[in-house]
């Protein structure tokens, strides 16, 4: 089996792969684009397996940690069986690992598959229906603030507005380019901005979708900087009853639907989990936000043997407001490779990862890992790849 990154030449190969395994989709005129790179795999002559690495940043104690979103995995029919998955697996990481991505995340449809390689379940991307009678129900704000229909010259200023929430909320990418392109927000049915003295104080796209006998409100962004924002937003999704039945809303910010919403106690989420990977422990552990802890370490035994670069004893030493890890230790902590994610990430404690059989060694000497983390929530995403 040959593994190598694709090329323009191999696009033929790709969507038919892709056809056979997602079903019809939208012919893209080129593989090879900004922002991603992708492997495919050959058997007999021919392309038989592919992987795509969009570059993306995922936020981690305020800090956009460099993150390889890993997208349209598929195998050949006839050619499955073979190993052709996990070998582009096994390629991708040190291929990440080359193009300063410390971290992985992917959508699993056969989650076993990428356990067996090290990434681990930790977040989720949830989309909430909201009925028009909750809607009605929410408080209006104090101070409604103005809007306005979005311009391409706020472009710049609504990017500022998602980054100010998204970087307090443990997963959220940080949408540079040229992975996504900032402009194709402005093809959306509806981008409305509120305007503040220092930028924008707030936002919301949506899109207008068929579906029951009324259609459906898509909302992807609602995003409010401070609470007048957010309830302003909120209240011009009223606006829409008599026409709508309900509101599809994305959550990016939980406080939106936890403490402003007016969710019953059952309503209906749809939630898409992702998993995570640490390709290069050092290289994570250097680019993450950490809160303020005094001068501590952990001695760990990293087992992940197919990111042999960073397996082995480590200290993860926190001090003088720095974190970093360092060969060598006693390993007193063994933490397998899927545990690492979800550590990482402050998705699970040590309690719950070694309860799963990820995590060994005395509860007094891994109780520093959770400190570390400084867990505050369930990690987000509002991005699929």
């Amino acid at each position: 089996m040959r593994i190598r990154e694709y090329t323009d030449d191999d696009l033929d190969a790709v969507v038919r792969l892709r056809r056979v395994a997602f079903g019809p989709g939208e012919r893209p005129d080129r593989l090879v684009r900004p922002g991603r790179h992708g492997l495919v795999a050959e058997l007999d002559g021919r392309v038989a397996g592919v992987l795509t690495v969009g570059s993306y940043g995922q936020f981690y104690g305020g800090a956009a940690v460099p993150m390889g979103g890993i997208g349209g995995v598929a195998v050949d029919g006839a050619m499955r069986g073979r190993g052709v998955a996990n070998a582009l697996l096994d390629a991708s990481l040190p291929v990440m690992r080359e193009h300063g991505q410390p971290i992985s995340v992917l959508y699993a449809t056969v989650p076993s598959l990428y356990r067996g390689r090290g990434w681990e379940r930790t977040g989720v991307l949830e989309w909430v229906e909201l009925p028009m009678d909750r809607v009605l129900s929410i408080p209006r704000p104090a101070e409604p603030v103005p809007s306005r229909p979005a311009e391409e010259s706020d472009l710049t200023a609504l990017h500022a507005c998602y980054l100010e929430v998204a970087r307090t909320i443990d997963g959220m990418a940080d949408r540079r380019p040229p992975r996504i392109e900032l402009a194709e927000v402005l093809e959306m049915d509806l981008v409305s901005v509120l305007p503040g003295p220092n930028g924008l104080r707030g936002y919301l796209t949506a899109q207008r979708e068929a579906g029951g006998d009324m259609g459906r409100l898509k909302v992807h962004d609602l995003i409010g900087v401070d609470v007048d924002a957010q309830l302003t937003l909120l209240a011009s999704l009223a606006s829409w009853a008599g026409t709508l039945e309900a509101i599809d809303l994305r959550i990016t910010d939980p406080a939106t639907v936890n403490l402003l919403g007016a969710t019953p106690v059952r309503h209906s989420v749809r939630t898409s989990a992702w998993m995570l990977r640490v390709v290069d422990l050092p290289a994570a552990v250097a680019a993450r936000g950490w809160p303020p802890l005094a001068n501590t370490a952990v001695d760990l035994e990293v087992v992940d043997a197919h990111a042999p670069w960073h397996a082995g004893p480590r200290r993860i030493i926190a001090e003088d407001g720095t974190v970093r890890v360092e060969p060598g230790g006693t390993g007193a902590v063994r933490l397998h490779a899927r545990a690492l994610g979800p550590w990482f990430s402050g998705a699970q404690n040590t309690h719950a990862l070694r309860r799963a059989g990820l995590l060994e060694g005395d509860p007094a000497d891994a109780v520093v890992l959770d400190q570390l983390v400084g867990a505050s929530g369930v990690p987000r995403l509002a991005e699929f790849f």
